[in-house]
């Protein structure tokens, strides 16, 4: 009788696929082709940036690229910037595109397609995808006392880190002021849990969703409630979504509304009235997103997404792939969507046409990808996956991306598009490339489920909070934890990280709101 082998054990199994990643990655760039002759130009000047660099075709990812403009432009390695590289085509050479997106090298990107040779002399513009440096969090500047039970949801303004919003279960939701640390309003009219808050991306209106099934709207100056609560669902509301700034008719934004009754409702805002009911799920829906280009994502416990075209209600597709319930969603713009016309400047423009082709104009430049408007969209599940999708050109998903040993929780881009970040059950946050769904890092420090991360305005740092009363900071570049903070005496359940980077606001069981600062 032939001896059967024993299966291999865990180290063999991970020793082999250690080693055939290594092959593939060894495979995708040939070696002996030579150098690219490049040479750095800014796109928003038009000045080039030092002398023709050779490159050699191996070497030319844009993680080398970024390396090599930085030591040109004299930055330490503590300060560099990250950049986005695209190479525009001369006029009259190039039907189609006019600009190539150097997505993760040039190999790929210019001499595969025949774009490019090496004896050509490449011209690449670079645009900074983050113009300042949010400073890590350190030490908790404020713990404000107020809400009688556990905090479920917080969200910073949309304008500036001075102004937070938590949900409670113990039926209000407060605004605080950061700057001082006190309450400024408690919002009371719901009879039941406060499951999810969220600022309107002009700031003049808060929407809160509850268990009691509906949706209340809120004055954030004066706290006070604008008209009656807005009911149609069944049961209770699980997420919300604004519209963004620069698809809404003037002084008339709408908002969506997901609930467990497996149904998305549609909101006039102003009329308090119900404009289209999306029916469609078999299950709870657990998060709606509302893109930027006027279509509408939802997810749900019948293992689908779906995506609807906002002014008619009309179903568009539907996303099958996930094996369990689907948890969360995120988009590549949602940062940009949710700030709208505010910068890291501060200024407002003066005129509502002025604020709406801002609007328009940051959400353009954040989402156009070789020179048309990308909206990548990640779906995290109970089946311990994550799916990365492309809706515009697939409906197939572009990459699944496996590693979580438990069922994820939270999902979301950076600010810049570049990466996701995932939370799991399993105590781990994985990092991986947004581009190809290529994992990066796991991110193990939290000894409990991980509840939800929060990328800072930068894209530098990722701040998770855990069932372990733990926040943790983390260095995207390299993995590696810069903060731990400690201060919460349970389970953290909710965490945002301000627009401005200026501070973060967390949440739990303990009913103090925590804010953060460095």
């Amino acid at each position: 009788m032939a001896t059967v082998l024993p299966p291999p054990n865990k180290r063999q199994r991970l020793e082999t696929a250690g080693n055939a990643r290594k092959q593939q990655d060894v495979a995708i760039i040939p070696h002996d082709l030579g150098s690219f002759r490049v040479q750095f130009v800014d796109k928003t000047t038009g000045k080039p940036t030092g002398g023709l660099v050779s490159i050699p075709v191996a070497d030319s990812t844009v993680k080398n690229l970024e390396l090599l403009l930085n030591s040109l432009q004299g930055n330490d390695a503590s300060e560099r910037v990250p950049y986005r590289f695209t190479y525009q085509f001369e006029s009259g050479k190039q039907s189609g595109d006019s600009a190539v997106d150097i997505a993760s090298d040039l190999y790929k990107s210019l001499l595969q397609p025949g774009l490019k040779t090496t004896e050509d002399s490449i011209s690449l513009q670079y645009t900074p995808q983050a113009v300042f440096r949010v400073r890590a969090i350190s030490r908790c500047s404020s713990s404000i006392p107020g809400h009688g039970e556990a905090i479920l949801a917080t969200q910073f303004s949309s304008s500036s880190s001075s102004r937070m919003v938590s949900g409670s279960g113990d039926n209000t939701a407060r605004i605080w002021d950061c700057d001082t640390g006190t309450p400024l309003h408690t919002l009371k009219g719901h009879t039941s849990w406060v499951l999810v808050v969220g600022w309107s991306p002009d700031d003049s209106m808060i929407a809160t969703g509850s268990m009691d099934n509906t949706v209340r709207l809120w004055d954030p100056r004066t706290g006070a409630a604008l008209g009656q609560p807005l009911k149609g669902h069944t049961k209770w509301v699980r997420s919300l979504a604004w519209e963004p700034y620069h698809l809404q008719s003037p002084g008339r934004p709408r908002l969506a509304s997901a609930s467990k009754d497996a149904t998305v409702r549609i909101w006039d805002v102003v009329s308090k009235r119900i404009e289209i009911v999306l029916s469609g799920h078999k299950g709870s829906v657990s998060c709606v997103r509302w893109g930027g280009t006027g279509k509408i994502y939802t997810s749900s416990q019948d293992k689908t997404v779906k995506i609807w075209d906002s002014s008619t209600g009309t179903l568009i597709s539907t996303l099958t792939a996930h094996a369990h319930w689907v948890n969360h969603l995120a988009l590549s713009t949602d940062f940009v969507l949710r700030t709208a016309y505010h910068d890291h400047t501060g200024q407002i423009p003066n005129s509502d046409i002025k604020r709406l082709a801002k609007a328009r104009l940051q959400f353009e430049n954040s989402a156009t990808i070789g020179g048309e408007i990308v909206e990548r969209l990640v779906s995290a599940s109970d089946d311990f996956t994550i799916y990365l999708w492309n809706p515009s050109s697939t409906l197939k998903p572009v990459a699944r991306l496996v590693g979580h040993q438990k069922q994820v929780n939270h999902v979301t881009f950076s600010p810049n598009g570049q990466l996701i970040a995932s939370a799991g059950f399993d105590n781990h946050v994985k990092l991986w490339n947004s581009s190809d769904g290529k994992f990066l890092f796991s991110l193990r420090a939290h000894v409990g489920p991980v509840y939800m991360t929060s990328f800072s305005a930068d894209s530098r740092l990722l701040v998770s909070a855990s069932k372990d009363t733990t926040l943790k900071v983390w260095d995207v570049a390299t993995g590696k934890m810069k903060e731990d903070l400690i201060g919460h005496k349970d389970e953290v359940f909710a965490v945002d990280w301000a627009p401005d980077g200026g501070r973060v606001a967390s949440g739990g069981k303990d009913k103090a709101v925590r804010i953060w600062r460095h």
